[in-house]
């Protein structure tokens, strides 16, 4: 896995970002709310950055935040992509 660079903080940042909470055994806080799925953009913008950073500040301690941005990729078909910048704190 490593050789890999599953082991990089950066992939494992990725890897948290797309876990649905409620779906790791034993770790049942670890992932994204699904709640807020489907709700209007203005609204969920900032609770989904606010889970980005509670998340990685909590389950990837290599990594530090910079900055957690929504941005709309395909606003008319409902995509958003949640882009993050961290700093590697190995």
């Amino acid at each position: 896995m490593l050789a890999s660079g599953n082991g990089k903080a950066a992939k494992c940042v990725r890897n948290l970002l797309l876990i649905t909470r409620g779906t790791v055994p034993y770790a049942r806080m670890k992932g994204m709310d699904a709640t807020l799925i489907d709700k209007p953009s203005t609204i969920v913008a900032p609770l989904l950055e606010a889970e980005a950073e509670w998340l990685v500040e909590n389950y990837e301690p290599r990594a530090a935040l910079d900055s957690v941005d929504l941005t709309a990729e395909l606003a008319e078909t409902g995509h958003f992509g949640l882009s993050i910048n961290t700093q590697n704190t190995e």
